[in-house]
């Protein structure tokens, strides 16, 4: 039988908070376990949470071909999410991912941490959005 850890009640109002945000937004324990990602997040990766369910962060950013604005590869270390995590910090970064339907998108993200208590970091959350091109109409 699985024993399922309960949630902390950071991550579940953070959860509850970015259901109702109209901006992409994922939310991660302090494992690195994706925990949740809203409706806008989904029209923009072109997968529901429902058919991702939870799922290692650095699994789920492997569907995605990840690259800095200059075109090289991104390091996974340099992830807005995965800084934000491992330096308990916030992080804005700009980059771009090839998203599941193939879609080139230029992306804009700000990742923080959730703390319950000053020393205890217990996941983080990612806003992000898609850069309106300068060159466009």
């Amino acid at each position: 039988m699985e024993v399922r850890r309960q949630k902390n009640l950071v991550l579940i109002l953070a959860r509850e908070f970015a259901s109702k945000l109209a901006t992409a937004t994922f939310v991660a324990d302090a494992d690195g376990t994706l925990v949740f990602y809203n409706e806008p997040a989904e029209e923009l990766l072109g997968q529901s949470f429902a058919e991702t369910g939870e799922v290692p962060m650095d699994e789920f950013a492997l569907r995605f071909h990840m690259e800095e604005s200059e075109g090289t590869p991104m390091a996974p270390t340099s992830r807005p999410g995965r800084t934000a995590l491992n330096e308990q910090r916030a992080v804005h970064r700009n980059f771009r991912i090839t998203t599941l339907d193939g879609v080139k998108r230029e992306i804009s993200s700000t990742a923080f941490p959730l703390f319950s208590r000053p020393d205890e970091c217990v996941g983080i959350m990612s806003i992000f959005w898609e850069r309106q091109n300068n060159n466009q109409g």
